[in-house]
């Protein structure tokens, strides 16, 4: 490998990969170096932007922590993740359609029984959600484990708060099972817009990129069932502003439903509330597994 000029630097890292046993990764790390150079080339990068570049990356690392996924937000805002879950997630017509998974998900939510509220004192109207989870052949699906989790009115998730140490306690996000029936409900709070973390790396790279970093409102739901793929979504809220720019690419026309407004009074759990509420109704339909099928 001497005399590496840049028309044969290519060909030379694809070479010394040639003791590689794992095709699949060899495969991937051939395209890979492939495009990498093709795009150096194309733009002709300079040394200044390619150590810009490394700097952004490094950056990136170092804000991530338990907390905040940095990198699955500059994922999300290339449209990458968008990508990569469309291209794995392709289902019959009449499945619900997965998106982005989000990068404040978290182990080990609660668990609640049937009707209760998960919002747990997170700020934020009444919301009552209801719904049924089926196949696609419209059999019910029972016992299914549905993982529910949103941001607060403030646009926060409950991990996004400081002193989340041990006196942490989860708000705005649970996990359950449907019914017998496949029915489901519980107790939150209204889903309203907010923005990703935009002060850091990738908060900067969207203002120069002229770009915001709002997303419409929504909720995350997580659904698994014995014999059917697992469901990653979100219900996102008709009439939001940000539905058509959403800053990680993630709405789908399928996902958008009404959250219906009453007026103060009797709320689906039976208590009488004294403040406006709002109710949404989704069903979820999954796709069998493979071995299932």
């Amino acid at each position: 490998m001497r005399n590496i000029n840049e028309d044969t630097i290519t060909q030379a890292v694809i070479a010394a990969m040639s003791g590689c046993t794992d095709g699949r990764l060899t495969s991937i790390m051939t395209s890979l170096v492939q495009h990498l150079h093709s795009f150096a080339r194309e733009v002709k990068l300079t040394e200044a932007e390619w150590e810009q570049a490394i700097r952004f990356l490094t950056e990136v690392g170092h804000i991530t922590d338990d907390k905040r996924q940095e990198f699955i937000l500059l994922s999300d805002t290339l449209g990458l993740s968008t990508l990569v879950t469309a291209q794995n997630n392709a289902k019959p017509p009449g499945c619900t359609e997965a998106t982005v998974f989000g990068p404040f998900f978290v182990e080990g939510a609660p668990w609640f029984e049937y009707g209760q509220d998960i919002a747990n004192g997170a700020r934020g109207e009444p919301c009552f959600v209801r719904g049924q989870v089926r196949g696609i052949d419209g059999r019910p699906i029972s016992a299914a484990v549905i993982d529910v989790w949103q941001s607060d009115d403030a646009g926060h998730y409950d991990v996004q708060y400081a002193g989340s140490g041990a006196e942490f306690e989860h708000r705005a996000r649970g996990r359950f099972r449907s019914g017998a029936d496949g029915h489901f409900r519980f107790r939150s709070i209204l889903a309203q817009p907010y923005p990703i973390p935009h002060d850091g790396p990738v908060g900067r790279m969207l203002d120069a990129l002229g770009r915001h970093p709002w997303r419409p409102a929504h909720l995350h739901f997580m659904i698994e069932a014995p014999g059917y793929e697992k469901l990653i979504t979100h219900v996102f809220r008709d009439g939001d502003q940000y539905l058509d720019s959403d800053a990680v690419f993630g709405v789908r026309s399928t996902l958008i439903a009404d959250w219906k407004r009453h007026d103060p009074g009797v709320a689906p759990d039976g208590h009488d509330l004294a403040v406006p509420y709002y109710t949404l109704e989704f069903d979820f339909v999954l796709n069998p597994s493979r071995e299932k099928q």
